[in-house]
């Protein structure tokens, strides 16, 4: 766990890590990853491949820097609601509080997001006796804007049940629009101020073309799957996701946290594995993508490694497309 991080290796191998949300807090970069378990499962489009029991938190000071484990800092045994599958989840500080958000099946094997409380970034952190309150799905990402408000947004196709909801309850057998219907995208609400619950019902964003046109849901190349993330550069707001099957991070931007967005491009071209997952963070006068992939298992699912690389802006605001596994990335 002393070996310095370089760039597009894995941060840690003692433990298999993926779904990586890295924040700034208190000087260094804290990485909140999912914590893959070293067991053999098969792979479904459920996802019960992933089968991950609780949180450990990460922490490096930047390039070159070793990457310290702080230990497990949420187990699921300790989250009263919740049955099984703690995916990837994200953080935020506010009111002297960090705030851990993450995913769980409830006994109802009902997909709904938990909120934790800790005094370090570090953790442990203590969760809220039930979830909050109107969630569903997967891989919520708190964002918090420059005027004090926060968002969390969230949502995941397929095993992340998200197309479950699209009446706006519940339907074990709902289904995804037809490929030449607008794709379903990410659910954002506003957080209230003690960070713990919705300030309002969750709405649907939208990503667009250019010409304003949805992105249909047969454009697999574009449209949403899951894990999104919101980033702000230079007054506008980033928001990046996976493709989903065809295996790409890809972004779209917009003046307003909640969109519409415009479709821009690719980050992150496909990796090792089938998932994709990443973050977008600045740490001092650089800026990083943190990503996954499964090279540290040899290619399996559920046995992923947490990475990061660079990444750069053109004068226009669009972002350079990553290829993990070139030299000169």
């Amino acid at each position: 766990m002393t070996k310095p991080v370089q760039p597009n290796e894995p941060i840690v191998t003692h433990i298999y890590t993926a779904d990586p949300s890295a924040h700034v807090f208190e000087g260094k970069i804290y990485i909140y990853p999912s914590h893959d378990q070293d067991h053999e499962m098969v792979s479904n489009d459920n996802g019960d491949q992933y089968d991950m029991e609780d949180y450990h938190v990460l922490s490096i000071d930047g390039e070159g820097a070793p990457c310290v484990d702080h230990g497990e800092a949420l187990h699921l045994k300790d989250v009263p609601w919740a049955k099984q599958q703690m995916w990837a989840p994200d953080a935020a500080f506010k009111n002297d509080t960090y705030y851990l958000y993450f995913p769980a099946r409830d006994h109802d094997d009902i997909f709904r997001i938990g909120v934790a409380t800790g005094s370090s970034p570090a953790g442990p952190f203590k969760p809220e006796p039930n979830y909050i309150p109107g969630s569903f799905s997967i891989d919520p990402a708190a964002f918090q804007d420059d005027d004090g408000k926060a968002y969390l947004y969230f949502g995941g196709l397929w095993g992340g049940q998200l197309e479950k909801w699209r009446t706006g309850q519940f339907n074990d057998n709902g289904e995804g629009p037809a490929a030449d219907e607008p794709a379903l995208g990410p659910k954002v609400a506003e957080l209230t101020e003690d960070m713990l619950s919705f300030k309002e019902a969750p709405a649907e964003i939208s990503i667009v073309d250019d010409n304003g046109n949805p992105i249909l849901a047969g454009d697999e190349e574009r449209r949403y799957f899951e894990g999104p993330w919101v980033h702000k550069y230079n007054g506008l707001y980033y928001l990046s996701y996976s493709t989903g099957t065809t295996h790409s991070i890809v972004y779209a931007v917009s003046d307003s946290p909640k969109g519409p967005y415009v479709f821009k491009g690719k980050i992150l071209t496909p990796v090792v594995g089938w998932t994709t997952h990443h973050s977008i963070v600045q740490f001092k006068d650089k800026w990083y993508l943190f990503y996954h992939d499964s090279s540290l298992s040899g290619g399996a699912d559920n046995k992923r490694c947490v990475k990061f690389t660079e990444l750069k802006y053109n004068e226009d605001g669009t972002i350079q497309t990553i290829d993990p596994y070139k030299s000169e990335n």
